[in-house]
């Protein structure tokens, strides 16, 4: 028997291996695995800083594969967080690295949000930084 491809499920992954290459050329790591890791960790700190309605917009822009990863283990009724400063966030994000923790996670979380940014509509990156305290919202690329 044969093994079909199904295009949808071929261009998302794809799609996420374009992002993820993206990533790491962005952090000059030449290990995509270590960028699929930094971008799922900030992907589900930024959903979970963002109130529930926000958090669905910007799921809605990101490739099916990239949006499975990021609504992983969501609890909406939990969101936003009630600590929502950039030391949390950050403490966040190097929680999943324990085993190799980040050089730089101030670095690691801004080239996730460069990368949101030449991807996303710029409707919904304005919509989001929006959302976020200050100190967050200027890891953003102006």
């Amino acid at each position: 028997m044969a093994i079909s491809k199904i295009a949808a499920i071929e261009h998302t992954v794809q799609l996420t291996h374009e992002w993820l290459n993206q990533l790491s050329e962005r952090l000059d790591w030449p290990d995509t695995q270590r960028s699929y890791r930094v971008l799922r960790a900030v992907l589900q700190a930024l959903r979970d800083w963002l109130p529930v309605n926000e958090a669905v917009h910007l799921g809605a822009q990101l490739p099916l594969l990239v949006r499975g990863v990021y609504f992983e283990g969501w609890h909406p009724a939990k969101t936003p967080v009630k600590e929502r400063d950039l030391a949390d966030f950050l403490a966040r994000v190097q929680h999943s690295f324990a085993s190799d923790p980040l050089n730089d996670p101030v670095e690691a979380v801004a080239a996730v949000f460069w990368l949101l940014d030449t991807r996303v509509s710029e409707g919904e990156i304005n919509d989001v930084r929006g959302s976020l305290p200050h100190p967050l919202a200027e890891l953003w690329p102006s």
